[in-house]
């Protein structure tokens, strides 16, 4: 992982995290529909994916780097759950403040009233969107929903990386009923980060010439743009319409509606930092700052949603300000939670292993060094 390539996902990473906010302030029960066109758009959805393709890439490198399915596990277990468990129980708290003050911040669609314990259970398992268990939606944290379906890559990714023979299809194909098929369906935008990753450790990005490294540099984005504007998500999500009349398509999928577009856009996105990989190959900047609000990004998307609604309760006049409020304030106390939760990982893993030392436990699992996967790609796949 060259450090212009890292410093690029993060790039990606800060500006998919604030679009995500923005999206979420956009909706007309916040902001009057004064930035419906954020909601007409999908943009928030759309960079979702863009997440799952870094996700796909940073922990393929990962994988490589960890060596051992031990510590694979251990790694993305404190990753999440560091973040994950103190964003519930801040979940929780918010909402019983906002509620009592104005209900009506709080409507069904958007909110389900959850015990503690259920929420931690469900939410701590990041089951809440498998297909083998019924959805729920935690609190009023809706956009939680795709670490659901984050938790189940990497699981099946761990599978297929770190065992080998029956043990490996076996568990794989009992995992996928587990998960549920909405869950695959947008599995191929993360392995289309993994393929990416593969790529680029070959050298294939090295190698590519400066113009077509700029071609797909710049093609993924023009080419996103040139869909919006032929509404191409339209014509799919009518094609998908179809293909599951006479029921509701939406009803069935939930959170992979689009999963024909959401592949499309991975592609997109996979092209695009394959030759951005190539153009800044080379760049030995640091610029701190960018990786500051990087290392918040996590902490901001599972918060700020809960947060909006308290805000929506607490200023009900709708006015410009609030407007900034939503936004800055949602984002504002993201990096505060970042700041107690998210930047201290190294802390908390040491703090994991001396527990774990405590209760005979290794630290370090000693595994057997993972065989060369396999399974996956070692080139983007190609557009359909």
């Amino acid at each position: 992982m060259t450090r212009g390539l890292s410093l690029w996902l993060d790039a990606l990473r800060v500006a998919a995290t604030l679009i995500v906010v923005f999206s979420h302030v956009a909706y007309a029960r916040f902001t009057r529909g004064d930035y419906q066109f954020a909601r007409d758009l999908n943009i928030g959805s759309d960079a979702v994916i863009v997440f799952f393709v870094i996700s796909g890439l940073v922990i393929a490198f990962a994988a490589e780097r960890d060596k051992t399915l031990g510590t694979y596990t251990f790694n993305r277990v404190t990753r999440l759950l560091s973040v994950l468990l103190p964003a519930l129980v801040l979940t929780f708290v918010l909402d019983q403040i906002g509620r009592p003050m104005d209900a009506s911040a709080y409507p069904d669609r958007f909110y389900q009233p959850l015990p503690l314990w259920e929420m931690l259970a469900r939410g701590l398992t990041m089951s809440n969107e498998w297909g083998l268990f019924e959805r729920v939606r935690l609190g009023t944290n809706g956009p939680l929903w795709s670490l659901s379906y984050e938790a189940a890559f990497y699981v099946l990714f761990g599978v297929a990386v770190f065992m080998s023979g029956l043990r490996r299809g076996v568990l794989l194909a009992g995992l996928a009923i587990v998960f549920g098929p909405r869950i695959l369906l947008l599995m191929p935008a993360w392995l289309m980060g993994v393929a990416v990753w593969h790529f680029v450790k070959s050298g294939g990005a090295a190698r590519m010439g400066t113009e077509p490294a700029r071609l797909l540099a710049w093609g993924g984005p023009l080419a996103y743009v040139l869909c919006q504007a032929m509404n191409v998500p339209d014509t799919l999500a009518q094609l998908t319409a179809d293909a599951f009349a006479p029921g509701h398509y939406r009803f069935v999928l939930v959170f992979s509606d689009e999963f024909v577009w959401n592949n499309v856009i991975g592609l997109f996105t996979a092209l695009h930092v394959i030759g951005m990989a190539r153009l800044v190959q080379g760049y030995q900047g640091s610029h701190p700052h960018l990786r500051w609000w990087a290392g918040a990004s996590f902490s901001i998307y599972v918060v700020h949603y809960p947060v909006l609604h308290l805000i929506d309760a607490a200023f009900p006049a709708e006015t410009l300000a609030r407007d900034a409020l939503l936004f800055f304030g949602s984002v504002g106390a993201g990096l505060v939670f970042a700041q107690i939760f998210e930047r201290p990982i190294a802390g908390v893993r040491a703090a994991a292993r001396a527990i774990a030392g405590r209760a005979g436990l290794s630290g370090r699992p000693r595994n057997q060094r993972h065989p060369q996967a396999t399974l996956l790609p070692e080139m983007p796949a190609p557009r359909q």
